[in-house]
């Protein structure tokens, strides 16, 4: 199944289906009036939720009409908890060196993870405010998942169990209050601004055989200013989401509705390029001896799109744009 939220007077925005192909839309508020209603009561609402779904891509669902993304808030437009790891080593080595920090103890084991604000997230297509554009301005490409309730100490395989929906992030950071925040041993706190989403959130059966060993198995497109900067596949994703999710349940039962993130997407091969600005800036130091590529600026672009082998694009498209904050 595939949802959206369209934007609405309430915060919540009101749910759709959304039709395989993207096409069409239908609200889904007999049975579910928002995604969090609908995740919170999934066991009771799914079945009725896969009959719409079915009768829209037959073509006889009542009501339906042409779905635009552009109408689009993030598919949980805030939520109880925000969880984003760094499950893809290799970035997570990388931004050692871009940062001058320490080695992560039990980094190979043991998963790195920040809890970030939920009130807040942006739609696909939002316009993103910032303060200031000195501030290091990047984005970072990942997947994510929505879960059910997750019991305190729960194994990875039972976590998996507890995944509901998957979706496309671009989670923003401002470089450089990065490197203060961390050394102060609190974490990320001002350099994480709101995060964005991709329109659609999709039940794991969407995309087949790319979800498997709690994997999104895509090449994830980016362009920066409509030029290609990387399309990184989530296949080399060290840690699975039943092993982040169990991590982030180790000592507390997860709300359902709790989105948990993989990090930046991340792959050993330079050719297919990254995900983020500060990943290619560290590999110019190591290749070149400095960073020659800047961060973005008040009025750049950045598209997103999870891509499979046949050109689908099972969460649809972020593609925003930098502004500066009006306050």
């Amino acid at each position: 199944m595939k949802f959206a939220t369209l934007k609405s007077s309430s915060p919540d925005g009101r749910l759709v289906v959304v039709s395989r192909d993207g096409a069409r839309a239908v609200y889904a508020s007999g049975i579910a009036a928002t995604m969090i209603d609908a995740v919170e009561r999934w066991e009771q609402v799914s079945p009725a939720l896969k009959v719409l779904y079915e009768q829209l891509n037959e073509g006889t669902a009542e009501g339906s009409f042409a779905f635009n993304p552009r109408d689009c808030a993030a598919p949980l437009p805030r939520t109880y908890q925000w969880c984003d790891a760094s499950a893809f080593l290799n970035h997570g080595r990388l931004m050692e060196k871009a940062f001058n920090t320490d080695p992560i103890p039990d980094f190979e084991t043991i998963p790195v993870m920040y809890q970030g604000a939920s009130d807040d997230f942006l739609g696909p297509h939002d316009d993103v405010p910032l303060p200031d554009e000195s501030l290091g301005i990047d984005f970072e490409g990942e997947f994510g998942v929505i879960v059910g309730r997750v019991p305190m100490g729960v194994s990875p395989h039972a976590a998996q169990e507890q995944v509901r929906l998957l979706v496309q992030i671009n989670d923003w950071s401002l470089r450089k209050l990065g490197p203060r925040e961390m050394a102060t041993g609190f974490g990320f706190f001002q350099c994480k601004p709101s995060t964005s989403f991709a329109p659609l959130a999709i039940t794991p059966d969407e995309i087949g055989p790319a979800w498997s060993e709690g994997r999104v198995k895509l090449n994830l497109h980016v362009e920066w200013n409509g030029e290609w900067f990387g399309h990184p596949n989530g296949a080399q994703m060290n840690y699975s989401f039943g092993e982040l999710i169990a991590h982030a349940a180790r000592t507390r039962k997860l709300s359902a509705g709790t989105v948990i993130g993989s990090g930046t997407v991340s792959n050993t091969e330079r050719a297919v390029g990254s995900a983020c600005i500060a990943e290619r800036r560290v590999i110019e130091i190591i290749d070149q001896g400095e960073a020659r590529t800047g961060f973005m600026r008040f009025g750049d672009t950045v598209r997103m799109v999870a891509q499979d082998a046949q050109g689908n694009t099972p969460f649809g498209v972020v593609d925003q744009r930098v502004v500066q904050s009006s306050v």
